[in-house]
C-alpha cells in the first residue's frame, strides 16, 4: 500500500466553482441530434420528438450548459435553415461530416429541449462561411424582445418571449485547415473583433468566447492565442480550449499523464491571456472556456468520421468507453475544478452517441457509458468553492509527463449546506492508496455523508446495451472521519468522491 496526504484550509480558497464547468456539447453530427436527443416515433418520444429516455439520462448526468450547434458543422451552417415551419426548411449537404442535413431540428427545437432538460444554452455563430452580419442577425432573432423584423420573425415561429441566450462562441476551431473558411490569426482576430462589437451593440449583457487553437499540438499554438487576443481582447470574455485524450500506446501509466498535460494546457493559455493583458496594461482578465474535451481514440480513422453517399445521421465516431477511460474523464474533471479561478465553463463532447456519455439504439434503449458516472458525480457534488490543496504523494515518471503523482485530487467546500466534497484519483495500478486528509478550519464535528468509488478489476470493461451496469459507482466502506481528519483506502486505479458535512451544534 502507498500513502498520501491531502491538506486544505477553510481560509485558503482558490475560487468559487462556476457550475458551467459541467457543460456538454450537442452538434449536428452523426446520431447526436437525430437518433440521440431527437427521434420522433421512438417509444419514449414526446409530441415534439424528444426522446424521453435520453432526456431523463441527461438530467441524471447533470450538465449545466450545452454548446450548440457545433463544432465543425457550425462553420457551414445557416441558422435561418433551422427556423420556421419544418416543411419549408431546406435539405442541405453538410460539408463538415459529408452528411445530409434535413434541418428538422434547429434553434427553437433546441431551446425547447434545453428548457425541458433545465440546461442553459451556449450558441455559436458561423465565422467560416459567414461573418458579423449573420451573427448580429442571429442574436437579434434569439434575444431581442420585439418590434424588429427578426424578433417578430421569432414570434411568428411560435416563440413570443426572447430566448435570452447569454453565452456565444465566435466560430469554431478557425485555425484548423479542416475547417470550412479557416483563417489566419490576423484574419480571425479582426473578424472576431468586428463580430463581437456588433453583437454587443445588439445585446450588451452577453458573454463572448473567441477561438483558441484547435488543440495544444497545433503548429501555431500559443502564437495564435496571442495574436487573436491582441485584436479582440477588449471585446471578448473567454478564449476556448479543445483537447481529446488518447491511449494509443495502450499503457495505463502513460494514459494517466494526459491529465497533467490538460492542467499544463490550461495554465499555459491563462499565461498567454495575461501576457496580452499586461501588454495592454489592462485590469481585465480573460477567462477560459474548455468547450470541447473528452476521450477519443478508438474511432479516429476517416471511415469513422464520414460515410459514403451523403447519408442522414450516420453512425459517426461512436466510441465505446471502458473503465480506464472513466478514470481519465474523472481526472479531467478534477483538473477543471483545480483551475476554477480561470476555467469558468467547459463542455464534454458530445452528449449522445458521438463520443458521448449516453448511448442509444435507434428505436431501442439508451444506456450510460462508463464515463457517464464520474461526470454525474462531479456535477452532483461539485458545488461551492474550490479550496487550495496541498498534496503529498509518491509519484512515477512516464513519457507523457515526467512526474505523475499517484494521488490526484481536489476539494470543493459548500458553505451553503456545510458539505465538503473530496474528489480523488488513485493512479497506481497495483497498490491501494491510504489517503489521509486534513480539513483545517472546516469544523471538528464533521460526519461522513457518502463515499463512492469507480473501480473495475478489468480496465477494459465496458457498458453495453445488453450489460449496461458492468462499470458503475459503488460504495467505499473504507472511509472514517474523526473531526477534521479523514482517512480512506482507495482501490488501485479508482476514482473517488467522499462527502462530509459539518453537523450544526445544538
Amino acid at each position: 500500500m502507498i500513502s498520501a496526504r491531502l491538506i486544505v484550509d477553510r481560509d485558503f480558497v482558490l475560487s468559487d466553482l462556476d457550475r458551467r464547468v459541467f457543460g456538454a456539447f450537442v452538434e449536428h453530427m452523426g446520431r447526436c441530434v437525430y437518433g440521440g436527443i431527437f427521434e420522433p416515433g421512438h417509444p419514449t418520444a414526446d409530441a415534439r420528438g424528444f426522446r424521453g429516455d435520453v432526456l431523463e439520462l441527461t438530467k441524471e448526468l447533470g450538465p449545466t450548459i450545452i454548446r450548440y450547434p457545433g463544432g465543425n458543422f457550425l462553420s457551414g451552417y445557416n441558422w435561418e435553415d433551422g427556423v420556421g415551419p419544418v416543411e419549408d426548411r431546406p435539405v442541405r449537404r453538410d460539408l463538415a461530416w459529408f452528411s445530409t442535413e434535413t434541418n428538422r431540428f434547429g434553434t427553437n427545437e433546441f431551446m425547447e429541449w434545453s428548457r425541458a432538460a433545465g440546461i442553459e444554452p451556449m450558441f455559436g455563430v458561423n465565422l467560416g462561411t459567414r461573418g458579423p452580419d449573420e451573427a448580429r442577425r442571429f442574436l437579434e432573432y434569439c434575444n431581442h424582445e420585439g418590434g424588429s423584423e427578426l424578433s417578430e420573425l421569432r414570434k411568428s415561429h411560435g416563440h413570443a418571449a426572447p430566448h435570452d441566450v447569454k453565452f456565444w462562441c465566435l466560430g469554431n476551431e478557425m485555425d484548423g485547415p479542416w475547417q470550412i473558411g479557416a483563417k489566419t490569426a490576423e484574419e480571425y482576430g479582426r473578424t472576431a473583433l468586428e463580430t463581437a462589437k456588433v453583437m454587443r451593440w445588439i445585446d450588451p449583457t452577453i458573454q463572448l468566447a473567441a477561438c483558441g487553437s484547435s488543440h495544444r499540438n497545433m503548429p501555431k499554438y500559443g502564437a495564435w492565442e496571442y495574436e487573436v487576443l491582441d485584436h479582440c481582447y477588449d471585446q471578448v470574455d473567454f478564449i476556448s480550449l479543445h483537447t481529446y485524450f488518447n491511449n494509443n500506446a495502450d499503457s495505463a501509466p502513460e494514459y494517466f499523464g494526459v491529465i497533467e498535460l490538460m492542467d499544463a494546457f490550461i495554465k499555459e493559455v491563462a499565461a498567454i491571456c495575461d501576457a496580452v493583458g499586461a501588454k495592454r496594461r489592462s485590469h481585465k482578465k480573460i477567462m477560459l472556456s474548455f468547450d470541447e474535451w473528452n476521450v477519443w481514440y478508438k474511432t479516429h480513422k476517416i471511415e469513422h468520421m464520414r460515410k459514403p453517399g451523403w447519408p442522414e445521421a450516420p453512425a459517426l465516431i461512436e466510441e465505446v468507453y471502458n473503465a480506464e477511460d472513466a478514470l481519465i474523464v474523472g481526472g479531467a474533471l478534477i483538473a477543471l475544478m483545480n483551475n476554477a479561478d480561470r476555467v469558468k465553463t467547459a463542455c464534454i463532447a458530445q452528449l449522445v452517441n458521438v463520443i458521448g456519455p449516453i448511448m442509444t439504439e435507434t428505436g431501442g434503449p439508451a444506456w450510460r457509458q462508463t464515463i457517464f458516472h464520474p461526470f454525474a458525480l462531479a456535477a452532483r457534488f461539485g458545488h461551492g468553492r474550490v479550496l487550495r490543496t496541498q498534496v503529498e504523494s509518491p509519484s512515477y515518471g512516464a513519457t507523457s509527463f515526467p512526474e505523475i503523482p499517484y494521488l490526484y485530487a481536489t476539494v470543493v467546500d459548500n458553505p451553503a449546506d456545510g458539505t465538503t466534497a473530496i474528489f480523488a484519483l488513485n493512479r497506481s495500478l497495483s497498490d491501494p492508496l491510504e489517503l489521509n486528509v486534513e480539513l483545517r478550519g472546516l469544523g471538528a464535528d464533521r460526519r461522513l455523508v457518502t463515499a463512492t468509488e469507480i473501480h473495475h478489476s478489468n480496465l477494459k470493461a465496458v457498458n453495453t446495451k445488453d450489460a449496461p451496469n458492468t462499470v458503475v459507482p459503488m460504495a467505499n466502506p473504507d472511509v472514517t472521519v474523526d473531526g477534521e481528519r479523514l482517512r480512506a483506502k482507495l482501490k488501485p486505479a479508482s476514482w473517488n468522491v467522499i462527502v462530509t458535512r459539518s453537523v450544526p451544534r445544538a
